[in-house]
């Protein structure tokens, strides 16, 4: 089935279901598949041919969401894109992903680079002249459906294509346990360009409604929650930081989910929201080559650091540098195989089998797992610190540092050391107006951490490089 079906065999299931919530008020699922049917009508009418490329550039918002499916619908490949982009980074991935259109909001960074064709409920469509409209975009992979240019916390983007196939079984096999439905309203604060198929795909096919918050400030999500009966929460932990933090005495008690993704919770974020909200925060590890194959549900109370248990239709391994599986406890490499794969990457050119190692797909990361399962990650192979023979890993590190009420962020990355290899070195940035020496905050963290954990040097910044997706950008 075609990912776009998904949406439509809904509409014919639930069309008077209430589909999305908004500023502009509630559209259902019949009216949302015939605005999707409308503007595959315009792509096509305008020029979009089955096989090329094509960017959709703007906010979160139901016409968003509508493009996506359209685009699709038309038999193009959909490259969501964030209106959050700036101009050279627009032109970075026009130049590198050769995408043979846009349809963006208007006024957005991109609307200078590209002439604009054609228009429709405030979108316009541009072609790129750059690109050969007969050359198809992704020719490597077979039924391409949609690309995901990774963020990457190395700086490094790699278009990720999915097949239609595999966003139907990643979808099916994420909502066996996340068990949504039509009774459910979700809460949607994050950006929907980096986060699609497994989230809002998957809750339009399973009939859910979505509440977009037009901004991510506590305020609105409990004011969204609230009057549209939010009953599932799918965050980041800046948002989960933020509602810890409400001082008011409002609840949400229709909400009854609540998950983090995209990087670590603090378990001290994490027990603060339980402790204002009453409910637990549940990780879920999600990968845009996979999909969803890990939550925590089971555990998310009493083993909040978690990121929880394969999914059924999931295995995961714990593999050393030979891709032997390791014992229970020990630390290793995280490998995944299942459902939903990605079908190749896009520039360079490089299909899912010549990734796959012996059937795993290596995620980067390391983790340990319990004898029951659970898993929890340890840190990122390339940014792990061996002092002296002794495995550090940054996050470890910047979780205590971030716990020090003077301390906004920080990164933590190693550094060359005489006697020991590496040491651990940190960089800080301070919440505004706070004051604290750098001895005081090794103090703090040598309170707490293993000796050989605790950075050796400790530097104050204003700022640190981000991802787009809202992670610290690793060196």
């Amino acid at each position: 089935m075609k990912a776009q079906d998904l949406l439509l065999q809904a509409a014919r299931q639930w069309p008077r279901h209430i589909a999305i919530y908004d500023v502009h008020g509630a559209m259902t699922y019949d009216e949302l598949a015939q605005t999707v049917r409308r503007f595959s009508r315009f792509l096509s009418d305008s020029g979009v041919q089955p096989g090329m490329g094509v960017g959709v550039l703007g906010d979160n918002s139901r016409h968003f969401i509508a493009w996506v499916f359209a685009v699709m619908d038309a038999g193009a490949v959909v490259m969501p894109i964030s209106s959050q982009l700036k101009a050279g980074e627009l032109a970075d991935i026009l130049q590198t992903a050769r995408l043979h259109a846009v349809i963006e909001e208007k006024n957005t960074a991109l609307s200078a680079q590209l002439p604009v064709v054609a228009t429709e409920a405030g979108w316009q469509l541009a072609f790129n002249s750059a690109v050969d409209p007969q050359q198809p975009f992704a020719p490597q992979a077979s039924e391409a459906a949609l690309v995901r240019f990774t963020s990457g916390t190395t700086g490094v983007s790699k278009g990720v294509i999915l097949s239609h196939a595999s966003i139907e079984e990643r979808t099916a096999a994420a909502n066996k346990v996340l068990e949504l439905g039509p009774g459910d309203v979700v809460v949607w604060i994050l950006q929907m360009a980096y986060h699609f198929v497994v989230s809002i795909i998957l809750y339009l096919r399973y009939g859910a409604s979505i509440a977009i918050c037009d901004n991510f400030i506590a305020d609105t999500i409990i004011e969204t929650t609230n009057r549209y009966g939010g009953s599932f929460l799918y965050a980041s932990p800046m948002h989960i930081r933020l509602l810890a933090n409400d001082r008011s005495d409002r609840q949400m008690p229709s909400l009854r989910r609540v998950i983090s993704t995209s990087t670590g919770l603090a378990v001290a974020d994490s027990q603060a929201f339980t402790g204002r909200w009453g409910l637990p925060v549940a990780q879920a590890y999600g990968i845009i080559e996979i999909g969803l194959p890990i939550i925590n549900l089971a555990h998310a109370q009493d083993a909040p650091g978690a990121v929880g248990y394969a999914l059924p239709d999931y295995r995961v391994g714990i593999l050393d540098e030979q891709l032997q599986e390791l014992p229970d406890g020990e630390t290793g490499q995280l490998a995944i195989r299942g459902p939903g794969l990605f079908a190749a990457y896009l520039q360079p050119p490089k299909l899912r089998e010549d990734i796959l190692q012996n059937g795993w797909f290596l995620t980067g990361d390391l983790a340990s797992r319990r004898p029951d399962g659970l898993l929890t990650i340890e840190g990122r192979k390339k940014s792990m610190i061996n002092v002296s023979g002794n495995k550090v890993f940054p996050e470890e590190v910047e979780a205590v540092l971030n716990t020090h009420p003077a301390v906004a962020m920080s990164r933590v990355k190693g550094a060359p050391h005489p006697f020991l290899g590496e040491c651990a070195s940190a960089e800080v940035v301070l919440h505004p107006g706070a004051e604290v020496d750098a001895e005081t905050l090794i103090t703090y963290c040598r309170q707490r951490l293993s000796t050989y954990k605790v950075p050796q040097r400790l530097a104050f910044v204003d700022t640190l490089p981000m991802t787009d997706s809202g992670k610290v950008r690793r060196v």
